[in-house]
């Protein structure tokens, strides 16, 4: 059984060490990612978020504004999400108390 396991992990590394090398070089000024960009002026544009997170959220804080008043919903899905992680994580790794010690 322990042999399995590490086949399936050397076969996972090496599935992410393939997939990883169809990255782009870092600072690659033509990647596809850096290349696409939103036009000037419509609401899904960086620069909406930056020129008025002030006047629309009332905050100061433009990160507190991006995250919580323009993409409120998907912060809440991502939250949603660690929560579920850290119960799934108590509920497996607490221990059982043995009969004498519950009172």
């Amino acid at each position: 059984m322990k042999a399995a396991n590490v086949l399936v992990l050397v076969a996972f590394c090496g599935l992410l060490i393939y997939a990883a090398t169809g990255f782009p070089n870092r600072g690659d000024a033509l990647s596809v990612t850096n290349r696409e960009s939103s036009p000037a002026g419509t609401p899904n544009a960086p620069t909406h978020y930056i020129r008025r997170a002030k006047e629309e959220a009332h905050t100061d804080n433009m990160v507190t504004a991006i995250l919580a008043d323009y993409r409120g919903y998907d912060t809440l899905g991502e939250e949603t999400v660690i929560l579920t992680a850290g119960l799934i994580c108590y509920l497996l790794l607490r221990r059982e108390r043995s009969g004498h010690e519950k009172e």
